[in-house]
């Protein structure tokens, strides 16, 4: 009968840092949940030294607290918090789309209208993980024609701490059918429209913040 195969440290850290970052990234996890390295452990199926690896790292990125007493667990957000996070997304996203314009050709456009179908369906479904996965699917395809993998790593980090707050923000505004500015972003791509573009992607990442924020 053959063992099972531990993965090395280094490799089991990496894992459950990945699959512990989509996890917040698409809200799959509330504001204040917490989390234990047995918890973690268990259904990882790791030991507990990279399930503490990968909690530090996270925790470093701003994707989860600690207190001190120990305990760690998403954050929940101050109203200046999420403020100062959706201007960090006002600043940088319409930049990006900016850059991504000279290389928006029709692939990435049907790529985008595809994508943006899927963020629409989960509307009507009433997944709000779906929902955020989607939207964050759509922002990153368009972002990284333009080629600036430095600013894209800061907005990722951004979305980071901000995905247990937009699974609150669903949850509060119950959509019942997508915002149209994806459309708008799509319109403004097709058009050659830089500053449409800008504009849309603006009103996009802050609007629904506000709802939080207000």
């Amino acid at each position: 009968m053959h063992k099972p195969v531990r993965l090395p440290e280094t490799a089991a850290h990496e894992r459950i840092y990945r699959a512990l970052r989509q996890q917040i990234m698409h809200g799959e996890l509330a504001p204040g949940q917490a989390l234990t390295l047995r918890g973690l452990g268990k259904t990882h199926g790791v030991s507990m030294t990279p399930a503490r690896e990968a909690l530090r790292r996270l925790a470093a990125e701003g994707a989860l607290s600690l207190s001190a007493s120990g305990r760690v667990g998403t954050p929940e957000l101050s109203n200046e918090r999420i403020e100062e996070l959706a201007m960090l997304r006002a600043l940088i996203e319409p930049e990006l789309a900016s850059r991504a314009l000279p290389r928006a050709h029709m692939a990435l456009i049907e790529r985008l209208q595809a994508i943006n179908m899927a963020n629409a369906e989960a509307v009507v479904k009433q997944d709000a993980v779906g929902y955020i996965r989607t939207n964050l699917e759509f922002h990153r395809t368009l972002y990284l024609r333009a080629q600036a993998p430095a600013m894209l790593a800061i907005v990722e980090t951004v979305w980071l701490q901000l995905g247990p707050t937009m699974r609150a923000l669903y949850g509060r505004l119950r959509r019942s059918e997508a915002p149209p500015h994806h459309r708008i972003i799509i319109a403004a791509l097709k058009a050659g429209d830089e500053p449409g573009l800008r504009l849309a992607v603006r009103t996009d990442v802050t609007q629904g913040l506000r709802h939080l924020a207000g």
